[in-house]
């Protein structure tokens, strides 16, 4: 039986997403699963320190991770109407935040790169876990933030008002869905078994789907929201069609992203396969 590191986020789409495979609902034959549970960018910092064998990951993490992992075909977060919201504690423009200090998830995030890629002047940055930055923002450490998970559908209760939906801006800007996060393997494992896994992680979120109620203990034991309509309304957001295979619309997307940020410079170029062959 081999053992592979298996590193994901404690949000309610990744808990519902994983829960069969690592609680043996699901076969992989040959294979189990040791689960570690953190947060995006500690999971991009531990992939970019080649520590682990399998984890969720920002695609702008990927950007600088091409050379030694590629991407799963099931499991990640990519869609519409999900991406990061700029907020702050008082009306504002994007034109009015450049060199002003804006609360980040994690340098490596997503997050970053679509603000990075709206435009300019937007690196005045502080770097705090997602549950933190809305704080920070309420309390002037930063003039604005981007909030990604459950901080999308609980910022109004906190007081502070949106001021860019970049989700938004990038699918009318490239016409693509929001490629968020996805599910590496190293390379060094083969294509075999990168493709066992990627069948096994596929029928986790059949499984999920087909027994709702089931993982919800799992789900709640790690969720920072407890309330069931903000589980639930963040599930439905993020898990869907491109969670299960993301096809050539969701491959599309991802190389878009990709050369758009080469373009920027913003991640280094790599000509290896992005699909275990």
């Amino acid at each position: 039986m081999q053992k592979l590191s298996l590193g994901y986020s404690p949000c309610p789409n990744d808990t519902f997403i994983f829960y069969a495979l690592v609680h043996d609902k699901v076969p992989c034959p040959g294979v189990s699963f040791q689960e570690q549970l953190d947060d995006v960018e500690t999971l991009n910092q531990l992939a970019l320190n080649g520590q682990l064998d399998l984890t969720k990951i920002s695609y702008h993490a990927l950007g600088h991770l091409r050379q030694h992992y590629v991407l799963l075909h099931s499991g990640g977060a990519l869609g519409r109407g999900c991406g990061p919201l700029v907020v702050s504690a008082k009306a504002t423009t994007m034109d009015q935040l450049r060199g002003r200090k804006i609360a980040i998830p994690g340098q490596l995030t997503t997050a970053n790169l679509l603000l990075q890629l709206y435009g300019e002047g937007y690196d005045d940055l502080l770097i705090l876990p997602f549950e933190k930055i809305m704080a920070a923002v309420k309390n002037g450490d930063a003039a604005a933030g981007v909030i990604i998970h459950e901080s999308r559908f609980t910022y109004q209760q906190s007081g502070l008002t949106q001021v860019l939906d970049l989700g938004q801006w990038w699918e009318e800007d490239s016409g693509s869905p929001i490629p968020l996060g996805g599910i590496l393997a190293k390379r060094e494992l083969g294509s075999e078994l990168i493709n066992r896994v990627d069948s096994a992680l596929r029928q986790s979120i059949h499984y999920a789907y087909a027994h709702p109620e089931e993982p919800r203990h799992y789900i709640r034991e790690y969720a920072q929201e407890l309330e069931d309509n903000v589980i639930n309304s963040h599930i439905g957001l993020y898990v869907n069609d491109f969670s299960i295979d993301l096809g050539q619309e969701g491959i599309t997307a991802i190389t878009t992203l990709f050369t758009r940020a080469e373009d920027r410079g913003l991640i280094p170029p790599c000509d290896l396969p992005l699909f275990a062959e």
